[in-house]
């Protein structure tokens, strides 16, 4: 089953972008899963397990790298077309 998911980071320090320019650069080194970012989330899609076990994974990381952040995320079950805009 696909799972498509958006994703904000909110670091709680000064220098904001370095943590989220990071966590973003994490994301796409995951060959399965498909990755669009704007100025708002980043989005992803990929099989159900490959995205909620990389999130697992990169959100637990980002906390021990930078400390306390922030992680909202929207889940839709299912395959979103991340190029789709009107």
């Amino acid at each position: 089953m696909k799972l498509t998911a958006e994703i904000s980071c909110y670091p709680l320090q000064d220098n904001y972008l370095e943590p989220i320019k990071w966590f973003i650069g994490r994301v796409d080194s995951y060959d399965n899963i498909q990755r669009v970012t704007n100025a708002m989330a980043t989005q992803v899609v990929g099989e159900y397990s490959d995205v909620m076990s990389m999130l697992a994974v990169e959100m637990q990381a980002a906390h021990e790298k930078f400390g306390k952040a922030v992680f909202v995320c929207k889940f839709i079950g299912g395959e979103l077309n991340l190029s789709h805009s009107e």
